[in-house]
């Protein structure tokens, strides 16, 4: 057992540095390389024992940091997007407060009255298609949805509604 895991550390110590040249070569990003690395090495020590079969570790070395790299492109969506500078806001031209003070009164009405708001405003569907949605009919859509605006209008502090008539 001991002399596995000396066996594994002089791979990792020894490869490491040529696997990073590598990752380097394939993505040109040194922080992305050092991940795709670690990523490879993590999945060679994971199937370590197994590996011992095998002729040439180091060849199963790179065939694993190819794969992963490739599986990593493959898959663009679930990866952070990397920026030079961060914007001064989150959404430039939104209020930031405006947004919490709204969240905190929708969150205030009930469950019906909500989701009523939420898909006939904030996803502009028609009433007719929020009645489907929710079940109910369209004269409940409107009475959920005129109920739902007044009282959002009685819990958001004044300087909101201002802004948003200014918006307008």
């Amino acid at each position: 057992m001991a002399q596995d895991e000396k066996a594994l550390h002089d791979f990792v110590a020894g490869r490491r540095t040529a696997l990073f040249r590598s990752a380097f070569l394939l993505c040109g990003d040194r922080d992305e390389a050092d991940d795709l690395v670690q990523s490879t090495l993590v999945k060679v020590i994971l199937g370590w024992r197994r590996l011992e079969r095998l002729d040439n570790i180091e060849a199963y070395a790179r065939r694993t940091l190819m794969n992963t790299f490739i599986s990593s492109r493959r898959r663009f969506w679930r990866r952070e997007r990397p920026f030079g500078e961060l914007p001064e806001q989150a959404h430039p031209g939104v209020d930031s407060d405006l947004g919490l003070s709204v969240r905190a009164a929708l969150s205030r009405l009930p469950a019906k009255q909500r989701a009523v708001l939420v898909l006939r405003y904030w996803e502009d569907l028609s009433v007719e298609t929020t009645a489907e949605m929710l079940g109910m009919r369209q004269n409940t859509v409107k009475s959920h949805a005129a109920r739902g605006a007044a009282a959002l209008r009685a819990l958001l502090p004044t300087e909101a509604l201002v802004l948003q008539k200014e918006a307008a």
